[in-house]
């Protein structure tokens, strides 16, 4: 699906011109791919990359466009169970123009940034830095729910919640993993502005982008952290109020072996002591809850 933009008051406006100066495509159809690679002189195989969600981001420099391959998170869903996964975008900005490629329909354009475009060169920095709003805005996401399942996993031992947290572990992994290659970029980029052309304002505004992306590395790599040890404190919990359980079972089981063994023995169909005595039922019940109670003490006394 193709999606094109102008430049009109310093906004960004939809269009049906054949000159636009933006242009969206949403995971592009075969034909639009052709008209890509023919009309824009895109590279096939960066053309892919732009599509593949395990592309590595990357910067290059063509004749008569610039390529940069970034990652973005990808929208949630509830068939996802709780992993947040990243997405390749490319961008590619010609002197007149900008080309957007990515896979999945995701508002691009939208918020506080974006309401005013100066140029292109800057609708394409701030298409980068609203990627970075969005890692923060996830990362805000997961520790609401980290902190949610941690609520319920005080009243429940079921596996579920700690599955759940090991997705969002791993999750975190995947952002922390993509924020880094993207700061990668945004330094070589920043290393090479010369050749972007960038004004005062866009060099400024990507020395904000690379400080933004660094501080949302710190943040994915905070949360990551207390998220594992999390993970490490509640298995042991998990598994130490197991052993509690396991423990009030041994206790109970125990302490009816004393009077079972009594009562087998007086159960055999041998002459025994006091099977003629009138009160020997009572007498072998009362040995029973006393063997009971002599077993409790010396696991007190023990402290076991």
């Amino acid at each position: 699906m193709l999606t094109k933009y102008n430049i009109m008051d310093r906004k960004l406006c939809v269009t049906d011109d054949e000159k636009a100066q933006v242009y969206v495509f949403t995971n592009p159809t075969v034909e639009e791919q052709r008209f890509l690679v023919s009309d824009f002189q895109i590279d096939e195989h960066t053309l892919a990359s732009s599509l593949d969600p395990d592309e590595l981001p990357r910067l290059e420099f063509e004749p008569e466009h610039t390529v940069m391959i970034y990652k973005r998170p990808k929208n949630y869903s509830g068939k996802d169970q709780l992993e947040f996964k990243v997405a390749s975008v490319g961008a590619f900005l010609f002197a007149d123009k900008l080309v957007v490629v990515l896979a999945e329909d995701i508002p691009l354009f939208v918020g506080k940034r974006f309401q005013k475009a100066d140029s292109i060169k800057n609708v394409f920095l701030k298409l980068v830095y609203n990627s970075i709003s969005h890692y923060i805005e996830h990362l805000r996401i997961i520790h609401l729910i980290s902190e949610e399942i941690e609520d319920k996993m005080n009243e429940s031992m079921d596996n579920t919640y700690l599955l759940n947290l090991f997705s969002l572990e791993k999750s975190l992994v995947y952002y922390a993993e993509a924020i880094t290659a993207n700061g990668f970029v945004f330094e070589k980029m920043r290393t090479l502005a010369s050749r972007f052309g960038f004004d005062e304002n866009d060099a400024e505004m990507l020395d904000d982008i690379i400080v933004e992306n660094l501080q949302c590395k710190t943040q994915a790599d905070i949360h990551s952290n207390i998220l594992a040890q999390m993970l490490g404190a509640r298995a042991s919990i998990v598994s130490n109020n197991l052993n509690l359980l396991i423990k009030k079972l041994n206790i109970i089981t125990i302490s009816l072996m004393v009077p079972t063994l009594i009562a087998s023995i007086y159960g055999m169909n041998v002459a025994l002591p006091l099977e003629h005595h009138p009160d020997a039922f009572w007498m072998l019940m009362g040995l029973g809850l006393v063997s009971v109670w002599l077993v409790m003490i010396y696991w007190r006394h023990k402290n076991w």
